[in-house]
């Protein structure tokens, strides 16, 4: 029934962490409670429970509420396809891809089912906390705005603004917002608070106090750093850090360039036998991988362009010939197979790419989206796999008599005659325990089993806990309206 708004000075100032820790504490105090993201821009989709997809984050938050996600918690999902143009997915569903500069068009019919699902979600629950995107001090893209202030009022919801002391300058974020923003925009800001303080926070007391005075805007407190944040899954490819050195086996992932649910690494990352290596562009494939994993991918053609142009498939090949192992998940088993064709134009120019051949199978991509949570067998262990698909494109070939798994009685995934190579559509696999145990085993890599999710929920526990301990929960609440 009441709602209250985190807003940034800019992205990545940690927004989504903090709208995860104040509903993992407000559900600790015993209310019922809800995030909402109005837009989000992310190739790292979920598939929700009413079978639409929202971005990662919210399905994190959703989870610090101790719920299911559904499509109303991020009505807006924008899918980066090239670098001026996005999939637009409203309520869960694609209804457009538009370039950048035609974006602008589609918010007021936008803003219409932004506020429906709010509204739905505020009825519903004690507390909804709503995610801002990018920066209110955007003041260009005001009109029309669907994501920060223009969304706080309509629906008429407090802001607190967030400013990231870890980049440096963050009175200037806070006091620079001000000044640049609507005067009757900043009246809907309630307060700021500080996040990714390191050392001792006492020691920005004055510069606290300054902003204070400056905006005339009450502070809720400095948070620290918090050094669990490893630990819960990473929204953006490039915050997954990649362990230089250590005992444990490497795994290497090739960062693509539009690198798409990439979720399948978060319980790899936090394994203790496992030395995760992102490969980033300009970077040559680890000779001591034991295992490389091609990821998703939101332009499946134009990113197997992009791993050429990295010379990634002749380390890919050369890993093969040493004995490696290679896993190509969604756009990634689509990379293996002998050829990648958009007879459509689907995904980019209509035409057909020669894959790595390193699978006896070829893809044509088609309009049907395949978007589903399933339940499937892994075909080398018989355990089961719990995971979703959320893809485009048929792949078939000779390869696919062997499969990865089974599927509701079908065959999905294929592996290569030596078994060292293999895809599947089956995404989130990896957080299925006793199959990412005994996947890791055939690799040679000890990994005792453990619960993943369980590593999840501490964590968000624990950021709950941090939250209470450094911010004014009690004052944030009581914005609420």
């Amino acid at each position: 029934m009441t709602a209250l708004m985190i807003q940034g000075c800019g992205s990545n100032v940690g927004k989504s962490m903090l709208v995860a820790g104040v509903c993992r504490a407000a559900r600790c105090r015993g209310l019922s409670v809800a995030p909402f993201k109005p837009q989000n821009m992310s190739n790292n989709a979920a598939v929700t429970v009413d079978g639409g997809e929202i971005g990662r984050a919210q399905a994190l938050q959703a989870m610090a509420c101790g719920l299911e996600p559904v499509t109303d918690m991020n009505p807006v999902l924008l899918k980066p396809e090239t670098d001026v143009g996005a999939q637009v997915i409203v309520q869960g569903r694609r209804v457009a891809t538009v370039r950048a500069r035609d974006y602008a068009s589609l918010k007021p019919k936008l803003m219409v089912s932004v506020l429906e699902s709010f509204h739905r979600l505020r009825a519903a629950y004690d507390l909804v906390i709503v995610e801002g995107a990018g920066s209110p001090a955007e003041v260009n893209l005001r009109a029309g705005d669907i994501a920060n202030m223009g969304f706080a009022r309509a629906a008429d919801v407090p802001v607190v603004l967030t400013g990231d002391i870890d980049r440096g300058g963050v009175i200037a974020q806070i006091i620079g917002t001000q000044v640049v923003m609507d005067p009757a925009d900043s009246a809907m800001v309630a307060g700021f608070l500080i996040n990714k303080f390191r050392g001792d926070p006492r020691l920005f007391d004055d510069g606290y106090a300054l902003i204070e005075a400056r905006t005339g805007w009450p502070g809720f407190g400095v948070l620290p750093w918090f050094d669990k944040a490893h630990l819960l899954p990473a929204e953006d490819a490039l915050d997954i850090r990649s362990e230089p050195s250590g005992t444990g086996v490497t795994i290497a992932c090739l960062t693509l360039s539009r690198i798409a649910n990439f979720d399948d690494l978060d319980p790899l990352k936090s394994e203790p036998g496992v030395r995760l290596v992102m490969v980033r562009p300009g970077q040559p494939i680890p000779a001591e991988a034991r295992l490389v994993i091609i990821p998703g991918s939101k332009s499946t053609r134009g990113d197997l362009a992009f791993l050429r142009a990295q010379g990634w498939d002749i380390d890919l090949k050369a890993h093969v010939r040493r004995g490696g192992h290679v896993l190509g998940i969604c756009g990634g088993y689509q990379m293996l197979g002998r050829e990648i064709a958009d007879p459509q134009g689907i995904e980019g120019p209509a035409g057909s790419t020669e894959g790595l051949g390193l699978l006896d199978v070829a893809t044509v991509m088609t309009a049907d989206k395949r978007l589903a949570r399933v339940q499937a067998v892994h075909a080398a262990t018989a355990l089961t796999v719990d995971g979703y698909e959320i893809h485009i494109g048929r792949t078939i070939g000779p390869d696919c008599a062997r499969p990865f798994a089974q599927v509701e009685g079908r065959a999905e995934g294929a592996v290569s005659l030596g078994g060292r190579v293999a895809g599947s559509y089956l995404h989130g696999l990896f957080s299925s325990d006793r199959f990412r145990a005994a996947y890791l085993a055939g690799l040679g890599i000890a990994a005792p089993l453990r619960s993943h999710a369980g590593v999840v929920e501490d964590t968000l526990d624990a950021l709950a806990d941090h939250v209470e301990a450094h911010l004014d929960v009690t004052g944030l609440l009581a914005l609420a309206r």
